[in-house]
């Protein structure tokens, strides 16, 4: 039992040790490869752009879309957990309350899917790219390693499929309709979309003026 005990604990330091050292890493180095990538039957897609060569206006949209109070918490939105789990006890399509910062560590550094050790992962995780990378880094790498298509990832190689210019000049309307498609990018249209994915992307448009006015993009521009 003592050395079970012994080998648990070894085990434990040196994951933590892992983790933090590829968060140090990756503060600095660009993400190359991540699960989601590599399991992708479609292939890869990607090119890895600097946050100041991406357009504000797709800042602007994740933020009106995903997570509006990107500047104010610590990692978790403790309101949208509460949320999603009060909407998921009435039945139906299960919904998270994930803020950007979950996803980015889902997406770089787990896989994809839900249970309660992943979850758990990711939240070792979110805690530590909050302290180690701050604000402005993680909407960084989130918008580089974002499933923005079938077998594309990022908003660069994203803008180029679409409208076959780069993510330096996306208009409000252009950045909308990609941000209403990350939830599902496989299954919701960025070019020409109806339904839903088109009146979700009128509605994030609306946002993106919300979003500079209000400054919740201050932690990443000031």
């Amino acid at each position: 039992m003592t050395r079970i005990l012994r080998y648990a604990v070894l085990a434990i330091v040196w994951f933590m040790g892992i983790s933090i050292a590829l968060v140090v890493i990756f503060r600095f180095v660009p993400v190359p490869v991540t699960a989601t990538m590599l399991m992708d039957p479609n292939g890869i897609t990607k090119d890895w752009t600097p946050l100041s060569r991406i357009d504000r206006n797709m800042v602007a949209a994740v933020i009106g879309g995903e997570d509006g109070k990107f500047c104010e918490h610590g990692g978790f939105d403790r309101e949208a957990i509460e949320n999603a789990i009060e909407r998921n006890a009435e039945g139906g399509r299960i919904r998270g309350g994930s803020t950007i910062s979950q996803q980015t560590a889902k997406n770089v550094f787990l896989w994809q899917g839900g249970g309660y050790i992943r979850k758990g992962f990711e939240a070792w995780f979110t805690l530590l790219i909050e302290s180690v990378w701050g604000k402005r880094r993680i909407m960084e790498v989130y918008l580089n390693v974002a499933e923005t298509g079938i077998g594309t990832y990022g908003v660069e190689a994203g803008a180029e499929r679409y409208f076959q210019h780069s993510a330096a000049r996306l208009s409000r309307s252009e950045a909308a309709r990609m941000a209403a498609a990350l939830p599902q990018p496989k299954a919701r249209a960025v070019v020409s979309p109806s339904g839903f994915t088109r009146r979700y992307g009128n509605t994030i448009q609306a946002r993106i003026g919300v979003v500079r006015r209000d400054g919740l993009d201050a932690c990443i521009y000031d």
